[in-house]
């Protein structure tokens, strides 16, 4: 870390000491008032805490930021949480999450935990959370809480980076009725209904919305195609949930269906608008949770079922004619998984200041089936060579086997109030794999209420990321499966620090270094655990209300990773990112959100001689307006104000994509919501 990035650090903590000396006269309560909902979390212990004394760095994002920011899907949102990037993988144009300059110079983006409501949708080939999580709609969204850092002590897997965890809504916050309407640039269109409400003694929230794009169609190279063409966004989507709880008892089932899916950049670095892929994504769970179930007792159960299902029904053309006479090669890796996990916790309240849960469970985690289409085989050297038309080489020559993994694991916390002002949460897990073996992983975090308005954190944690079945078994002479591989791991240590500098003005600052290692890349044309990657930065956010109906928040984010391997940048994640968004209510129920999004200095990779990727700076606007007694509300968004060029960078070396990804230019969006 520069040492002037150091110094502004103390230089800020210094001055929040002073005025925190200064203020302490505010009450509590008139604090959480200034905080609201978004004061508090429960992704970082799994219960409800206020994030100031959250045993992690942690961020919550609730449906009116949403509204106000303007975003049509959840990419958007996540953009602005600082230490988070939203980049794109040229396959799919899938979103890429890099989190503290970690999850650049993938296809995948396995290094970040997806939960909904809880439950990992991880899926197993890729390790991550699969083509249906692309275009996510807000709409039913009631919050967002993320952690930047560790989190395998209290989430397992692939809680590496850090851990997002989209929550529905449910009937409370879905009073009656809403249809909606959104309409915009390439042919984007959703239509959408929400309801809230009881049955019986139950109560209900149901969501169900139709939509899909045309795709921006911007212009770039690829390799495996002659000429410039556009990318290959476009896609036609369902979703639905469904939320039926009764005291205890909650069950909730989610659908996403992506139809008709473009192949981004293409599927190997051809261009392809041609060629289509589905994916589909069915969840469903049912939990029971009594914090009250005995005298200084609480305990939960849930089991969960996930089916996950990635086609090509047409095939997608790998390399074109001109490239490959006579029709170029052609395939269609197919895989279908379903997983089941169940889980439970105990909590005890009875010992003096300390609050403990421990807790245990089990996952059945198969890719059951596959199915490998094409028109080619790999000779003995690995070069593929054309054997006539499509067929099934499911039982020939596959992309990869069925394959199926069982997890067991134990975890144990204990929150200890260890004075008036300083809490100690402990806590470690132990995983233990079918298929490579165990791993265990602690954290520690000491927090101290220096005054009402002044916490002071420090943490420290560690985290793994499993090994896809795509890593450990596929079958691909380009990229072969090693069985050996380990988990790559990673130890982060962070300090915190949350200050009320004065009733309307919230701020946070952080500092973090990690060191991740057996990072699984490919030696040669098989996958191994050769990396090694040491990171550090600093993040600050600030939260103003500067009147009734004027408020601005923000936040910028630094950060830098070596690549130990090569002694170089490890690339792609941005060394700066700020973002700065002000929302003002006006003339009664007018709302005009503005906001903006500076990402800057993104390195190459090691042997990646092209220039650097360039910085961008992006504005958008949003107006919006209610009217009928609240049951009319309507809003109209520019994104991308200035037209500004975006890019996200291809991966190293640069032969296979020559140019960077483009992202959309100035765009529109009309949408209407009517409470029936």
């Amino acid at each position: 870390m520069p040492r002037n990035s150091v110094d502004l650090m103390c230089a800020v903590i210094g001055l929040a000491w002073v005025g925190a000396v200064a203020a302490q006269g505010l009450e509590e309560d008139e604090l959480a008032l200034a905080y609201g909902d978004k004061s508090f979390v429960t992704i970082a212990t799994g219960s409800r805490v206020p994030v100031t004394r959250a045993p992690a760095v942690a961020s919550a994002i609730t449906a009116e930021d949403i509204k106000a920011i303007g975003a049509t899907d959840l990419d958007e949102v996540l953009e602005t949480v600082p230490g988070l990037h939203v980049s794109r993988a040229s396959i799919r144009y899938a979103p890429t999450y890099t989190i503290r300059g970690i999850g650049g110079g993938s296809q995948t983006n396995p290094q970040v935990l997806m939960l909904q409501n809880g439950i990992p949708m991880t899926t197993m080939f890729n390790g991550d959370r699969g083509s249906a999580w692309i275009g996510v709609p807000v709409e039913n969204i009631a919050r967002i809480e993320v952690i930047r850092g560790p989190g395998s002590a209290l989430y397992g897997a692939d809680a590496f980076a850090g851990v997002i965890n989209v929550i529905t809504k449910t009937a409370a916050e879905i009073p009656g009725t809403e249809a909606g309407l959104r309409g915009g640039s390439f042919n984007t269109r959703n239509a959408w209904v929400q309801h809230g409400g009881k049955l019986g003694e139950m109560d209900v929230a149901a969501y169900f919305r139709v939509g899909g794009s045309d795709g921006s169609g911007e212009i770039t190279r690829a390799s495996g195609s002659p000429a410039p063409g556009p990318v290959s966004t476009d896609y036609d989507a369902v979703d639905g949930s469904l939320t039926l709880s009764a005291e205890k008892l909650r069950f909730r089932a989610g659908y996403k269906l992506r139809d008709n899916q473009g192949t981004g950049a293409g599927i190997a670095a051809a261009l392809d608008p041609a060629s289509k892929g589905r994916a589909e994504n069915l969840t469903a769970d049912i939990s029971w949770t009594d914090p009250q179930w005995r005298q200084d007792w609480g305990m939960g159960a849930t089991a969960s079922f996930l089916y996950y299902a990635l086609t090509y029904p047409g095939n997608v053309m790998l390399r074109p004619p001109s490239a490959t006479p006579p029709n170029g090669l052609i395939g269609g890796p197919n895989q279908w998984e379903r997983q089941l996990r169940l889980s439970g916790y105990l909590t005890y309240t009875g010992f003096a200041d300390h609050n403990l849960r421990v807790g245990l469970g089990r996952d059945d985690l198969e890719l059951y089936k596959a199915k490998t289409f094409k028109n080619y085989m790999f000779n003995a050297a690995g070069v593929p060579v054309v054997t006539g038309p499509v067929i099934d080489y499911t039982d020939i020559q596959p992309h990869i086997r069925p394959q199926r993994r069982f997890v067991t694991y134990a975890f144990a916390q204990d929150e200890w109030s260890l004075s008036r002002d300083w809490t100690l949460t402990a806590g470690v897990r132990r995983d233990q794999y079918s298929d490579f073996g165990g791993t265990t992983n602690p954290r520690l975090a000491l927090a101290w209420e220096a005054a009402y308005d002044l916490t002071l954190k420090l943490l420290h944690g560690r985290a793994f990321r499993a090994p896809s079945f795509n890593e450990q078994y596929g079958i691909n002479p380009v990229q072969n499966g090693n069985p050996s591989l380990r988990p790559e791991t990673i130890a982060t240590s962070e300090a915190a620090l949350s200050w009320q500098a004065r009733k309307d003005l919230h701020i946070n600052l952080s500092a973090f270094r990690y060191d991740a290692k057996d990072l699984i890349r490919l030696v040669g044309t098989t996958f191994g655990n050769i990396g090694t990657v040491h990171g550090s930065g600093v993040e600050a956010e600030a939260d103003w209300e500067l009147g009734r109906n004027l408020r601005l928040s923000g936040n910028f984010s630094y950060q830098r990773s070596i690549d130990k391997t090569s002694g170089a940048d490890a690339g792609y994640a941005p060394h700066r990112h700020a973002y700065l968004r002000a929302d003002w209510r006006f003339a009664g129920n007018w709302l005009l959100g503005a906001q903006a999004n500076w990402v800057a200095q993104r390195k190459r990779a090691a042997g990646d001689l092209r220039a650097e990727v360039p910085d961008y700076a992006t504005a958008d606007l949003t107006l919006r307006t209610e009217f009928g007694n609240r049951r009319w509300e309507f809003a109209a968004s520019i994104r991308n104000l200035f037209d500004a060029r975006v890019l996200e960078p291809s991966l190293a070396p640069g032969t296979a994509f020559p140019d960077d990804l483009p992202l959309p230019r100035r765009s529109f969006y009309l949408q209407a919501t009517h409470a029936l």
